[in-house]
Parts: C-alpha cells; structure tokens; sequence
C-alpha cells in the first residue's frame, strides 16, 4: 500500500471518529507522562475514570513527589499494576531533584526515569512534543499488522517499526499518533486483525487466584485498614501461608509496603 494512501485512510478515521480524551486537550508533559504511565497495561476507559481525580490529587510533580508513597497509592486504586504507581512516584521525585522539576525533553534521559521504557518515552514526546518519533504498542502494532502484513506470520515489531517510521504523518505526529491508536481500537473492538500474527503476541495470563490478584488486595486492605499482622495474612486472604508470605515479602522488598513490629504497613516516606 502507498504510504499517502495509508496516511488517508487514518486521517479520514479520524477526522469522523476520533475520541475526546481527556489527555488530548493538554500539552503539558506532566500530565501526559501520568496518562501514559496509567495506560501501561489498562484499557482506556479505566484510564479515563483515574485520570481527572489523581491530577486533582496531585496537580503539579511538585505535589506528587512531595506526597507519601500511601496517599500515591491510594489515589491509585482501580488501576491495579502498583508498581507502576510507585514508578511515577519515585519519577516525580528524580525530576525534581535532578532535572529542577521540569520533565527532560529527550529519549534518553526519559529512559533513565524509573517505569519508563522506550515506547513510553517516544509516546511523551509525541504527545507532549509534538515530535516525530517512531514506536509500536499494541494498537499500533494492530493497525500495522492489517494493512502491511495481513497475510504473514512471525511479524516482528522491528518489521513494524520500519514502517511506522517511513509513514509518520510529519505534519502533525501528535494528531497521527492519536489517529493511529484510534483506529487500531476500532480494529481489536471489530475483530478485524489476528494479533497472533505477531512474534510478541501474548495471552494475558489469568487474573482469578493469580499473584497479581493477591498483591493488589493486599494493598487494598492496607488501604482499608491501615495495618495487618504478618502471621496473619493467610487466615485473612484463605491462602497458602508460604505462598502469601512470599508475595508479601516481595512487595515489601519493592516497597509498596513496610514491615513494622511484625505489622504491615503503607509506606509513609516521601521525598
């Protein structure tokens, strides 16, 4: 397909049926590396919900890197995926204290920030920057693998990735990109493209008595009620008392929660 033929169709999806998100009516890289960080493995309109209320919460990075750890985690809840919360966090901190509170403007020094990788940081500076670059997630990854791909197997995002770089819509890469992630969701939504083309595609494991299902109420007890008794975590959940140990031990050593006088507790530090 000829890439201006391609760039056509995208734009004109757009044009009719492009969402109004709330992350789209601002330029502010702060807020846009929270709606990212949120949209790491969480459907839009999960996102949509958070967005609004955590930015009331913390309006500024200044606020969040200023907060306790716990009221971070708490105006988290819903999302699930802590860490991630905790990233942010540690993020706002780092920016603050190196960069004198402004977000830096360039891939690398966005990869250096904790929780955020490649794609996240090409995503802020497309959104926040208006900058061309060139990445690959899963609706764009769908987009791709339906008109340039459909009847191959094995794709890599490496293939993909060359073509998202020849077809970027230099005009405007912020409103390309926004048109991109719109059209692969009408994709997925309408069944119109066999993701297990890819070489990266992956079930996502199940959530119903996995870690992560334990993990996540864990923390939403502590949220609850403060505080919870080591040796008593596995009465409480009805789990396996090594294997809820374990898991709590490891949120521990991430330090989504702390261990006081055999209690668990949210983290109360800040920076």
């Amino acid at each position: 397909m000829r890439h201006s033929v391609f760039q056509k169709i995208i734009l004109n999806y757009y044009a009719l049926n492009g969402r109004d998100l709330p992350w789209r009516r601002t330029q502010d890289p702060y807020s846009i590396m929270v709606s990212e960080i949120m949209l790491q493995q969480t459907q839009v309109e999960r996102v949509v919900v958070k967005y609004t209320t955590f930015l009331a919460t913390f309006p500024t990075l200044s606020d969040l890197a200023h907060a306790a750890l716990a009221d971070v985690l708490i105006a988290w809840q819903g999302l699930g995926y802590n860490r991630r919360a905790k990233y942010l966090h540690q993020t706002a901190q780092v920016v603050e204290k190196k960069y004198g509170g402004t977000i830096p403007s360039s891939i690398a020094h966005l990869c250096d920030l904790p929780g955020i990788g490649y794609t996240t940081a090409c995503a802020m500076m497309v959104y926040a920057w208006n900058n061309p670059c060139a990445f690959v997630e899963t609706n764009i990854r769908t987009v791709f693998l339906h008109h340039f791909f459909s009847e191959k197997l094995e794709i890599s995002d490496a293939d993909i990735l060359k073509i998202v770089t020849q077809t970027v819509y230099n005009e405007n890469p912020r409103e390309w990109y926004w048109a991109l992630m719109d059209y692969g969701s009408m994709l997925k939504r309408e069944k119109r493209v066999n993701n297990s083309s890819s070489k990266h595609f992956t079930k996502q494991s199940r959530f119903i008595g996995s870690n992560r299902q334990i993990r996540g109420a864990i923390i939403t007890f502590l949220i609850k009620n403060k505080k919870i008794r080591f040796e008593n975590l596995h009465t409480i959940f009805h789990e396996d008392k090594i294997r809820i140990e374990n898991i709590a031990q490891k949120l521990i050593k991430e330090g989504l929660i702390v261990l006081e006088k055999r209690h668990l507790l949210l983290p109360k530090k800040n920076i």
